[in-house]
């Protein structure tokens, strides 16, 4: 996905609905066989949904509340920006844990094709590492939440009692500095818990519209957390990273 496309789709998450002669005025500079490419390949990606017209975003049309798919399609850029800041703290041989949400599947996206043993319960994540020809992919049983696309339950748990891990990557839900770091599901909070609790360092992905949302479990808190990979957050967010001595990339 070229900058153009990346633009193209946060125009249209932004108004939900975007005219064709709304994008051929706004990227004047290419032709309309250009953009109509744009769109069609967009669309093939499921990061637009083209109609008549012009295009739709995913969060306009869906008829259910379909959380993980308006996510994906959510600040795709800092995602993107966020997902290749990490890629430093990734040394070939790791043993790794990569959690669920977008911006974890959008690192996984781009990870380099090494020598890891990864673990992770999320689908989307599983999906992305399919390409690895060199690492040794293991993906947790459990219980489907339909909303993260996420394994849940106790097999996870038990698997991972006994597994050492050199670095645990987490997606939060929501940051506030009363709260910490928070998640909507009590199974994923477990399941975060344990993994935060056998791994020699956690690191956090998140962009700023995590900042100040508050979800009801907390699965860490600042002393939990060695890393935050971040892209714009306020300056008094990156000011208490830095006094609980976190790195920020």
């Amino acid at each position: 996905m070229n900058e153009r496309q990346k633009a193209i789709v946060d125009l249209v998450n932004r108004k939900g609905k975007v005219s064709f002669q709304e994008l051929k005025e706004t990227f004047a500079s290419v032709s309309e066989m250009t953009i109509r490419r744009d769109l069609e390949s967009l669309d093939q990606m499921r990061l637009l949904i083209r109609i008549h017209g012009g295009a739709k975003s995913f969060e306009t049309v869906m008829e259910r509340d379909d959380l993980f798919q308006r996510r994906m399609v959510t600040n795709t850029q800092a995602k993107e920006t966020i997902a290749r800041k990490a890629l430093p703290l990734v040394k070939s041989g790791m043993t790794i844990y990569l959690d669920s949400g977008s911006t974890v599947t959008a690192f996984a996206r781009v990870l380099p094709d090494e020598p890891y043993l990864i673990f992770t319960a999320s689908l989307s994540v599983a999906i992305e590492l399919t390409r690895l020809k060199k690492s040794e992919i293991n993906v947790l049983g459990g219980r489907l939440n339909s909303q993260s696309f996420c394994m849940n339950g106790t097999r996870g748990l038990e698997w991972l009692k006994d597994v050492n891990l050199n670095l645990a990557i987490f997606g939060t839900t929501g940051y506030s500095q009363e709260n910490g770091f928070t998640c909507g599901d009590s199974n994923e909070y477990e399941l975060k818990r344990t993994i935060a609790s056998r791994s020699t360092k956690n690191v956090v992905l998140m962009d700023a519209s995590k900042v100040g949302t508050v979800s009801p479990f907390t699965f860490a808190t600042l002393e939990d957390i060695d890393v935050v990979v971040a892209d714009g957050l306020p300056h008094a967010v990156t000011q208490r990273f830095l006094e609980h001595d976190i790195t920020i990339l």
